[in-house]
């Protein structure tokens, strides 16, 4: 099992004047979600029906204070992956169904939960060849708590995030949820026009997550859905004597804006926000493909670059991922659906596009991979 990163501890804020410098001139961080919930709604007192799994509702401890986290030696599973999947995708015994040529894929008939640790390689390898995967019929969401994070230990140390919601005791569960009746949406669409915001989970760590999970427990009849963007496809997509240009260049990411964020708006605060440079083309440990790492959410500034030349490279990529329409996926939501990806080879965005009131509440499990790398360029 990966080594936990859970240790309270009260550490003393230290000085932020270097990494609010690197992260200035930037605007502010793009959430559309709040600190708190209407208790009764949840309860199903307002209107509403209740919330399936209320040890899954959100809490904001403020007493949770984590040091900075250590490096640590992460173990790829999926480059011991057999690659016909006999464990995951038993012939005869799943349907499968790909959404798109590049990314996402549909699996029916398989129980995550029951996977040896061979069909657990099979997972790691499959989701990063096909970027995302939505597995329906699962029974994820009604392990115990405990047991689901057991399970997502296999494929890295558990990732703490800073700022967001979790479920009492639980602060490696990142909760998404929009309670029952909140209309906090409203607010943010005041000053906005859209809300996708193409990320991917953590970026600004030494070593951000690699295979993701994501559970839901309820959700709008219509609507929440979460689209995915192929970030090896839009390396490929590039001229090779783009490709070559990018090799070797590094980005800043920044946790700073979320964090500040997070104070803000009356959230909490972890851990203090950090500051790391990325290669802006990665390669998967087990794949050896290329990706395109820099997202809107969390990147900065090219690593030498004048800001001008910064803002113009970053804008060029972003809309570049952002308008790839032919290749990205867009995943549906329906009860019992985990919901697998590789956040080193993918960005990802929900949407806020319902306005009934109904609730979304989703977790996510979030095991951290090797610190981004790079290898030469091929023509």
């Amino acid at each position: 099992m990966a080594p936990s990163a859970v240790q309270v501890e009260t550490v003393t804020a230290p000085d932020l004047s270097t990494l609010k410098l690197q992260a200035s001139d930037n605007g502010p961080y793009k959430e559309p979600s709040t600190a708190k919930y209407d208790a009764d709604g949840e309860a199903g007192l307002k209107g509403h029906k209740a919330a399936k799994y209320p040890h899954y509702l959100p809490t904001w401890d403020r007493t949770q204070k984590y040091p900075a986290l250590e490096p640590f030696e992460h173990y790829e599973h999926g480059k011991d992956a057999d690659p016909s999947y006999p464990n995951l995708l038993p012939e005869g015994v799943v349907s499968v169904t790909n959404l798109t040529p590049t990314i996402g894929t549909e699996v029916r008939g398989i129980q995550l939960s029951t996977l040896s640790n061979a069909g657990k390689d099979e997972l790691a390898r499959f989701v990063a060849e096909r970027k995302v995967v939505a597995f329906r019929g699962q029974d994820f969401a009604n392990l115990s708590i405990e047991k689901a994070l057991e399970y997502g230990a296999y494929f890295g140390r558990h990732h703490i995030h800073p700022t967001s919601g979790s479920p009492a005791n639980f602060p490696e569960i990142h909760l998404v949820h929009r309670g029952a009746g909140d209309n906090a949406v409203d607010q943010y669409f005041a000053n906005r026009t859209s809300s996708v915001a193409w990320h991917s989970d953590v970026s600004y760590e030494e070593q951000p997550p690699g295979t993701t999970f994501l559970y839901v427990f309820d959700k709008p009849a219509t609507g929440g859905d979460t689209l995915f963007v192929d970030a090896v496809e839009a390396y490929n997509r590039l001229s090779p004597a783009f490709r070559e240009r990018l090799h070797g260049l590094k980005a800043t990411h920044s946790a700073v804006e979320q964090a500040e964020y997070s104070v803000a708006r009356g959230g909490i605060k972890r851990r203090e926000p950090v500051v790391n440079e990325h290669p802006v083309v990665r390669t998967h440990p087990a794949t050896g493909q290329k990706a395109v790492y820099v997202n809107p959410q969390f990147t900065r500034s090219i690593v030498g670059y004048k800001k001008e030349e910064s803002d113009a490279l970053l804008k060029f990529l972003y809309d570049h991922l952002a308008y790839g329409a032919d290749f990205q996926a867009r995943v549906k939501w329906e009860e019992g659906t985990v919901v697998v990806w590789d956040n080193r080879v993918t960005q990802h965005s929900a949407l806020v596009d319902w306005k009934d009131g109904q609730r979304r509440h989703l977790a996510r499990i979030t095991p951290q991979a090797e610190r981004p790398f790079e290898t030469p360029y091929e023509s």
